[in-house]
């Protein structure tokens, strides 16, 4: 009987072969329970020329089968996703352009609301007879408007005329007026109506400011309230007005002198250059006509 050999003398390759044999006859001893017990798949017979697969335990092959399962349902779960992410951003993108048309629609809509139709602006009511006009002083009697020297049929629109309120004076209006070559210095108020014109040199409302471009109209008395303006028809050209603002003076240079009826309005026009026109009755004590001095800005 051959003397058994202690592992001491078996050398590193030996064992390994032991090691190796061992495992073999206890994968097949498992592998042959595990066939008796029908948990063992025997896997199909390899064509030719291929590697033979091993046969693998029933919970293996089910767990691997369940892993497949798993990562198709994952792979079709993350394509669903994907689809509906791309089905909200294209629902987004169309509730944006639906947003913007209906925000669109609806500026349309309130501005057509708040468009109103352009309206021909009603014309103010101007002066139908040059400032300053009065019947001749008479002594004993009341100094009054001359209404004779207004037509008839334009007596109605300047009773409207008399009646508008004046506005308050802004400190770019002219408040002072001196010409030294008739020696007058007087205080300029806004409106040229009877009222005003007791106070000083009366500024007719809508005309243009000291220095402004435009006609800057004043208009006094030559024979009542002060004869503030009896002179007027000794200017000369070259003379010189200066009108004092709030806060700033402005000198115009005289450049003609006129006598006119009442009733030429014209001279209260705009214009495009900076010039003044003064005006009064005339002549003095008489007072049927207008005398109108105009100049332009220095």
């Amino acid at each position: 009987m051959p003397r058994r050999r202690a592992i001491e003398d078996y050398s590193a390759s030996e064992l390994r072969q032991l090691l190796m044999e061992k495992s073999r006859v206890e994968r097949e001893a498992r592998l042959e329970a595990f066939r008796k017990a029908g948990r063992l798949i025997e896997a199909p017979l390899p064509a030719e020329g291929e590697t033979p697969e091993p046969a693998i335990e029933a919970e293996e092959y089910t767990a691997s089968r369940a892993r497949r399962t798993a990562r198709r349902r994952r792979t079709g779960l993350d394509r669903f996703l994907f689809a509906v992410e791309i089905i909200a951003i294209i629902g987004l993108l169309f509730i944006i352009f639906n947003g913007v048309k209906l925000m669109r629609e609806l500026n349309q809509q309130v501005a057509s609301v708040i468009e109103q139709p352009t309206l021909t602006p009603t014309p103010l009511i101007t002066a139908v007879v040059l400032p300053g006009g009065h019947v001749p002083p008479v002594s004993g009697q009341e100094n009054r408007f001359n209404e004779a020297e207004i037509p008839e049929h334009l007596r109605p629109l300047m009773q409207s005329y008399a009646n508008l309120p004046v506005p308050t004076q802004s400190p770019q209006q002219a408040r002072q007026i001196q010409i030294p070559a008739i020696g007058v210095s007087a205080p300029v108020v806004l409106g040229d109506g009877w009222e005003q014109l007791k106070k000083g040199v009366g500024q007719h409302i809508g005309t243009a400011n000291p220095g402004d471009k435009g006609n800057l109209v004043l208009s006094a008395h030559n024979d009542i309230f002060s004869e503030i303006f009896r002179d007027l028809d000794k200017l000369k050209k070259g003379d010189e007005v200066t009108i004092i603002t709030q806060d700033r003076s402005f000198t115009y240079v005289i450049t003609s002198s006129q006598i006119v009826e009442p009733t030429r309005v014209d001279l209260l026009a705009q214009t495009s250059d900076s010039m003044i026109t003064l005006i009064s009755c005339y002549p003095y004590l008489v007072d049927n006509k207008r005398i109108v001095v105009q100049g332009i800005l220095q």
